[in-house]
């Protein structure tokens, strides 16, 4: 069934109901389930999907007009556009996991994240770091034992999602969760990440193809974040979402599938090896990207993430072990 039938049977907006607490019950679309850990889950649908994106160098620049020619054309590993098929829904964690939830999963396991258990901590953003001064030339601070999940260089709560965590510290968890509840806890193919993000969408952002859609719908680079790095100002949104840093999880509407933070807040690692050319050989059902490489996929940008790399179909990638101060993770549990 195509997920625009899917939807249409089952209702395209999320569930107002409360979540189902213990085992999950409902099987629709925007139903949710909260686990005995307390992580609240939403249903996807099994489904098709058109994956990637065709779109020509030329069209981007249109509604992109400050971005580099060359990083435009950088963007070939998008395509082609193929057929996916999902054929088992899943339920997928509403919201990036927290600070509070990873603290949570620390204490009862005893588990070290790697920037701790290795010395050499995370990134952060430090004021008074000037780039521009520095060999590397990056934008954050690090990597300095200064800079952890529990210090980003910025003010975060409970309720924000978890950054500086390595793939290796998020499948950690996905194992711990497994054994502590009793069912299959993982990171999301790229594949699955990328229909639940579209929810039925073909748009560039689950809510539009216009850059402005994000201002109301995602925490991304926005003007007020550019105040700080004043390089990239061209190419921020024009107006302010309101969070020059991470968001609490939920501070926008989710998407048809009661998904929030898609886009935007923290990039999220999921479980495929990367492959630029993996597109052009993908099969149809259930793809799990590369047998083997060298890199992990993250998706859906952050907050300081520009407009053109916030689109649903954007790709990028980090080493296992790479922790940042833009990277997060989402959960999927299988049953």
């Amino acid at each position: 069934m195509l997920l625009t039938a899917a939807l249409a049977a089952c209702g395209s907006a999320p569930s107002l109901a409360p979540p189902i607490a213990g085992e999950p019950q409902a099987s629709k679309a925007g139903a949710t389930f909260t686990d005995r850990f307390g992580m609240v889950f939403a249903r996807v649908p099994a489904g098709e999907f058109m994956m990637g994106s065709d779109e020509s160098p030329q069209a981007l620049a249109k509604a992109f007009p400050h971005a580099d020619p060359k990083r435009l054309t950088d963007l070939a590993d998008e395509a082609p556009v193929h057929r996916v098929r999902i054929t088992r829904g899943f339920w997928l964690g509403a919201h990036e996991v927290t600070v509070g939830q990873f603290r949570r999963f620390l204490r009862e396991s005893g588990y070290v994240p790697e920037s701790v258990r290795d010395g050499t901590g995370g990134y952060g953003f430090n004021p008074n770091y000037d780039p521009s001064r520095t060999e590397r030339g990056d934008l954050f601070e690090g990597r300095d034992p200064r800079y952890s999940w529990e210090n980003p260089g910025f003010a975060q709560t409970e309720r924000h999602p978890v950054v500086n965590v390595t793939w290796n510290d998020a499948v950690a968890m996905a194992k711990w969760l497994s054994q502590r509840e009793g069912a299959t806890y993982r990171l999301p193919t790229e594949a699955e990440w990328e229909y639940a993000a579209r929810a039925g969408t073909r748009t560039r952002f689950p809510a539009g193809d216009d850059p402005q859609v994000l201002l109301k719908t995602a925490n991304t680079f926005d003007r007020e974040t550019a105040l700080r790095w004043p390089r990239w100002r061209d190419q921020a949104g024009s107006g302010s979402d309101h969070y020059p840093f991470t968001a609490p999880v939920g501070s926008f509407a989710p998407n048809a599938f009661g998904l929030y933070d898609m886009i935007g807040n923290a990039w999220e690692w999921v479980s495929d090896w990367y492959g630029e050319d993996y597109y052009a050989r993908s099969p149809t059902d259930d793809p799990a990207g590369p047998a083997e490489g060298s890199v992990r996929v993250r998706r859906g940008g952050s907050w300081h993430s520009w407009p053109l790399y916030s689109r649903v179909a954007f790709r990028n990638w980090n080493t296992p072990e790479t922790r940042y101060v833009l990277v997060g993770f989402r959960l999927l549990r299988e049953k």
